[in-house]
């Protein structure tokens, strides 16, 4: 097993080096001051310098809301007991997305979400949990997206190589909701975020992201992520600035260089849609089936499962 891992990871090292290294101006804006937000798996931007975040596995259900000083202002309570919480995704006004979506050994029959209301001061809500299935069968994932229009949708941490899946338009309290398959990404995404334009979303892993164009799921290009200690969220500002986190007490919101945004997309985005204002995703329609076959955003596809294969097993998570 030694040299399995060792080989892919040589491998992997060799696809790391085929993207951007990471950029002089990244920018550090805060550290959490708040040592109860130690793994840090999602980092929504809310507007006015405030921030979501959420614990992954092992945590009770709880939103974090922090502030450009890294002091958290406000905590929702939503469950007691999920399952893995893993992602966030803006959800229009004082809302995020919550994904109980974690599943490390793929095997749970279903996976939910629920729409938080989150912001300043401590609450405890009781929000409509929606129970979701995918068309084939059980996957692990960490990364819930949302695009300005309100369309939500997942994307597996499949170690072969992940998969995008829509959210039913219109959600039934009862379940199941069947997700829809969309697109090919990259394997072993922790996190994803679309950007304000609606014409683009990245998906990142543990050390690099992936830009694709929307909705055809072309890629666009992947950059290098900055060093963290376990480098898992990733969200977009109302500027179309990326910034990232880690797992780890007092880890780092590190704002990726803008340069570095601008050269994979060869242009700058254009922030035309406020991903916080209100576009009542339960109205969404999900992407049209067909759409963006491509390769997943591969550098080839020997470097990318050795990458997969090396990750899965240096980085895998506990249950």
């Amino acid at each position: 097993m030694k040299a399995v891992v060792a080989a892919a990871g040589a491998l992997g090292l060799l696809l790391i080096t085929s993207v951007p290294a990471s950029a002089a101006g990244d920018d550090v804006l805060f550290a959490f001051s708040d040592p109860t937000i130690s793994e840090a798996s999602a980092l929504t931007p809310l507007g006015k310098g405030l921030y979501a975040t959420t614990n992954d596995s092992g945590d009770s259900g709880r939103v974090f809301t922090v502030d450009s000083r890294g002091d958290t202002v406000g905590v929702t309570h939503w469950a007691a007991d999920p399952v893995d919480v893993e992602g966030l995704a803006p959800a229009g006004g004082n809302h995020v997305w919550v994904g109980d979506i974690g599943d490390n050994n793929s095997v749970w029959d279903s996976i939910r979400i629920a729409k938080v209301r989150i912001g300043r001061g401590e609450r405890t809500v009781s929000p409509t949990v929606y129970e979701l299935v995918y068309p084939d069968g059980p996957h692990n994932a960490e990364s819930l997206l949302a695009h300005p229009d309100g369309r939500v949708f997942v994307a597996t941490k499949d170690w072969g190589g992940g998969r995008l899946y829509a959210v039913p338009k219109r959600l039934d309290p009862n379940g199941p909701n069947r997700l829809k398959e969309v697109a090919p990404v990259i394997p072993m995404a922790t996190d994803g975020a679309f950007f304000p334009d609606g014409k683009h979303l990245v998906v990142r892993g543990y050390y690099s992201a992936t830009i694709y164009d929307w909705p055809s799921m072309d890629r666009v290009g992947s950059f290098r992520t900055p060093d963290q200690e376990q480098g898992e969220a990733i969200g977009v500002t109302s500027k179309g600035e990326v910034v990232v986190t880690s797992e780890g007490i007092r880890a780092e919101v590190i704002r990726v260089d803008p340069a570095l945004i601008s050269e994979v997309l060869g242009e700058e985005p254009s922030p035309t849609a406020d991903p916080t204002a209100d576009p009542a995703p339960d109205e969404a329609e999900p992407a049209s089936e067909g759409e963006g076959e491509d390769d997943g955003g591969s550098a080839g596809p020997i470097a990318l499962v050795a990458l997969a294969v090396a990750a899965y097993f240096i980085f895998r998570k506990r249950s």
